[in-house]
């Protein structure tokens, strides 16, 4: 990866922080002002509900800072357009960014959320692609939902390496998992994000801001929150089924295991008994048998999924838990206004 040095100061905001120290050659991102705007701009232009809208971020590596200074989208293409080749798409538009002399480098790639719901296997999928040939490469989430609310959320994450060296292995059996120690938690991780504007765009932002004709901006005291409080726990209802469904299916394999255990030891003991009569009647004993092959163990349930839910499950419930955390503020604040009026 490329490197620069440093250009002169500019004005930067904290938008998402971690506590403890990242296992990663990334410990920081800072991403331009004008790259997060054409996010935004590309889900308000194509992204319509529930729809995911995805791009390639671009920029370079400063020490252990990602900075992400330009990013492009991937085209919308339907079943019509079979021959479409994203990878031939991807490296043509680095090409003529390069012609015009813009940061072309490949650092990650972004993508839009509904309500938070990003935890799946293409999401793990795409970054272990991402991660295993760009070791610095990232993935930003947009949620447009939260954002229309008034709070920006944008947050980068990547694979921990734990998970890498499972991926690269592709044991996702029971065992595999529990070898390795790894739960929903230890999944993902997310790194800081710092906002950079120039010093032009900063005063740019400063005289709209005082021009603009809008009264009132953003109700800050509003509680009308219920659907977006309860979408979200239809959203986690669903994602709890899922797990039952996982859980039955693992219940299912640790008897029907447990069963052919049972039988296999069954199986031994009775060939010990008969040889033990053959001999003692002179008889040669019984030839020995691969017991393995007529007892084939049952097919393990991949765990992988159960983990991908349990990480969902507690993606939704930070966000339950930070949304009425938010309105039970808001709801002494409206009352101790009240009281004082």
């Amino acid at each position: 990866m490329a490197s620069r040095k440093e250009s002169g100061a500019a004005s930067t905001s904290v938008l998402a922080s971690t506590s403890g120290t990242l296992d990663s050659p990334v410990k920081q991102i800072q991403i331009e002002g004008l790259v997060l705007l054409k996010i935004i701009k590309h889900y308000q232009e194509e992204g319509q509900g529930s729809e995911v809208v995805q791009g390639v971020l671009l920029g370079l590596v400063v020490e252990d800072r990602l900075e992400i200074t330009n990013c492009f989208p991937f085209p919308q293409h339907t079943e019509d357009d079979a021959d479409f080749d994203e990878v031939q798409y991807q490296m043509e538009m680095m090409r003529s960014l390069r012609h015009v002399n813009i940061d072309h480098l490949h650092v990650g790639w972004y993508q839009s959320t509904y309500y938070g719901s990003f935890v799946s296997r293409a999401l793990l999928d795409s970054q272990f692609s991402y991660q295993h040939a760009i070791e610095e490469s990232v993935v930003l989430i947009y949620d447009p939902i939260k954002t229309a609310q008034g709070s920006l959320s944008l947050k980068a994450y990547r694979l921990t390496p734990k998970l890498m060296e499972i991926c690269k292995e592709k044991d996702f059996t029971p065992e595999g998992l529990k070898k390795a120690n790894i739960g929903f938690e230890h999944m993902f991780e997310e790194v800081p994000i710092l906002i950079k504007n120039s010093h032009l765009i900063n005063a740019l932002m400063w005289d709209l801001e005082d021009k603009s004709t809008v009264a009132d901006k953003h109700e800050l005291l509003n509680l009308s929150s219920s659907n977006h409080l309860e979408k979200s726990l239809q959203l986690l209802m669903d994602r709890v089924d899922d797990m039952s469904q996982d859980i039955v299916k693992y219940n299912t394999y640790s008897r029907n295991q447990s069963k052919q255990q049972q039988q296999k030891h069954q199986y031994v003991q009775r060939r010990q008994q008969e040889n033990t009569q053959r001999q003692s009647r002179g008889e040669p004993p019984l030839p020995e048998e691969d017991t393995s092959k007529m007892f084939k163990p049952p097919q393990p349930p991949p765990r992988m999924d159960t983990l991908l839910i349990a990480g969902q499950i507690n993606n939704y419930c930070q966000n339950v838990k930070e949304f009425t955390s938010q309105n039970l503020g808001k709801l002494f604040m409206a009352e101790a206004l009240q009281g004082h009026n």
